[in-house]
This record gives structure tokens, sequence and C-alpha cells, in this order.
């Protein structure tokens, strides 16, 4: 593969690319094997280019924003990692809009906690609830983020979008059909790039303050001094997932060093030197105690790479083409 490595370094013309990249370093679970190939594309041009070189050489790709919402397994990943980061980290203000809405210009690849602290301190709301989120613009959108009676759809106006055919897409807020966890984009496949956000004008103190009180609701409730990818399942309809694990006996249960924690039971830990094994197989587990235990299936919100065992069901989030030689444009948090 020698040659590829060529080719992809000159479709990513500035943009660095590595092989055999430890993914460990680019997740929040602080785990996972090595990628066969790590790209950081420089801008969209870039990105297209590397992108029509793998499907052309039908080598695998994946979009990484955070690697917070990501289980890679131990194994890694035989394709391309394709990483939205500094390439696309714009932020800028725009003419308002209608109704005094506050008009702003994002990248895929800023984090919402930057974007959170920006806002605040041009004293506009709406993002406070988007502080304490790890992950990126990106992943937020494809995967509708939200946090603390806050989700991105509340505040997105338009997508720009790189489609399966290669184009770039405007895309109205209505026509993402933005849902619990669920953006039309993860159907089709497409990698955002950026986003227009509407925000309101506010107070700077009182959405510092709200900030604040967010944050320290954040440290007493959830065990952030560990890695994890957040939440690690879904809320089911009419259910909280940290109740039903911890009434299924769960809490601070392990599998090796990876933990349902015993601060807040929706959160999977590595408490250090954990195996991506070792969570995938607590994952499962839980999933099964609480089907027993309270009949409702648990389905996960990470995404889980390179797990040979794994099947496209409605039970995990697999990477659906690893294996086949195509490609797989879902992009993480």
């Amino acid at each position: 593969m020698s040659d590829f490595y060529e080719k992809l370094r000159l479709a990513a013309g500035d943009g660095r690319i590595r092989r055999d990249e430890p993914m460990a370093m680019h997740t929040t679970f602080r785990v996972g094997g090595p990628a066969a190939y790590f790209a950081e594309p420089g801008g969209e041009d870039a990105l297209a280019r590397v992108i029509r070189l793998c499907r052309e050489e039908e080598v695998p790709f994946y979009i990484l924003g955070n690697g917070s919402n990501l289980l890679i397994s131990d194994e890694g990943y035989h394709g391309v990692m394709i990483r939205i980061g500094e390439g696309f980290s714009r932020l800028e203000r725009l003419e308002d809009g209608a109704g005094c809405k506050a008009r702003v210009r994002a990248g895929a690849g800023l984090l919402l906690s930057r974007m959170a602290a920006w806002a605040a301190k041009e004293g506009l709301t709406g993002l406070e609830f988007a502080a304490g989120i790890p992950g990126t613009l990106g992943g937020a959108v494809v995967m509708n983020a939200g946090a603390y009676g806050g989700e991105m759809k509340d505040v997105i106006r338009s997508v720009r979008a790189l489609d399966k055919d290669g184009q770039i897409r405007d895309f109205r807020a209505e026509e993402l059909q933005m849902g619990y966890r669920f953006s039309s984009i993860q159907e089709r496949g497409d990698i955002v790039l950026g986003a227009v956000l509407d925000l309101n004008p506010g107070d700077r103190d009182e959405i510092q303050d709200r900030m604040e009180e967010l944050a320290r609701r954040r440290r007493e409730k959830q065990p952030l001094e560990y890695p994890s990818a957040g939440s690690t399942f879904k809320r089911p309809a009419g259910y909280f997932a940290g109740k039903l694990i911890e009434e299924a006996g769960l809490r601070g249960y392990r599998d090796g060093n990876a933990q349902v924690s015993e601060k807040h039971c929706g959160f999977v830990i590595n408490r250090g030197g954990a195996t991506a094994e070792e969570i995938r197989r607590l994952c499962r587990h839980v999933q099964k105690k609480v089907a027993e235990c309270a009949g409702v299936h648990l389905e996960t919100e990470i995404r889980m790479i390179g797990f040979e065992e794994e099947t496209c069901d409605a039970a995990c989030n697999c990477d659906r083409n690893v294996r086949g030689g195509k490609d797989n444009s879902l992009k993480d948090a």
C-alpha cells in the first residue's frame, strides 16, 4: 500500500498524513488500536480529494471528529481515519438575521466547548447547554447532540455538507429531520463541513452564570475524572437509561478495567488501562441484564468500529462497511 500512501499524501495537500496512528490518542475513551492511515485534510478541497481517492482505491474510511462518541477495537482500523480538525475551525459572526437573531458561521471541526465560550464572550445565548459536550460541531449536528434541555436543532439554521457524490450542498434546518440523537444526515452519509447557527443576544454575566451552573452540575453528577464517551446509552422512550441500569444491579459493575460508573450508571468508564474489548463486553452485558430485568432494549450512543462479531442490527452501531472495502462516512462527535 506504499503507492496508496503517496497518493494519499498528495491528495491531502498541506494536511497531515500518518501511518499506524494509535487511535487511543484520538478518542475520549483513550482506547483503540492503530489506524492503517490517519489523515487530517487542511480544507474542503483536500477532504474531497482524499475521499475520492479512498473510493477509487476501494479503501474504507471513517470521518472522525473529537472521538467523543466512538469505540475503536484493540485491533484498530484497516483503512483511513479522516479527522475533521483545524482546517475546519473557522468561526465568525455574520450580519444578524430577522427577529434580532445573531447569525454565526462555524466549521465542523470546532469543539462545542470553544463555540460556547466564544458565544458567551460575544454576549450570545443559546449554546450554554453545549459547553460541557466534548464533541465537535460536525458530530453534534449529525447526532443532534444535546444536554440540560438544549439540543443542536434549537440553534441550527443551515448545514453545509459533502454528499456521497462529492458535491457540496447546503441544507436548511427543516430538511435535516433532527430528533433525539438523530438527523437525516446519518441515513444519507453526508459529511458535515460547517453550519450556520441562529443565537440570541443576551446578558454576558447571565450567560456565564448559566454555564458555570451547568458545569457544577456535571462535576457533581458525571464521572468526569475518568475517560469515557459521555452517556453510553440512548434514553429509551419512557425511561432513563441510568435508572434502568441501576435497577438491574449494575452500579459499579466491572469487566477488567471497564466499569459502570458508580456516580452515574449511564456512563461506562475506563478506570485506567481498559481495553476496547472490555468496554464492548461490558456494554453488551448491560444491555442483556437490562433486557432481562426490565424488558427494555438499551441502544448504545457510541459507534463501535472494527469489531468483527458486531452485526448491523438495532443492538449496535457498528462500522457496517469496514470489512467489505466500502466507505463509511458517518461522523462521530
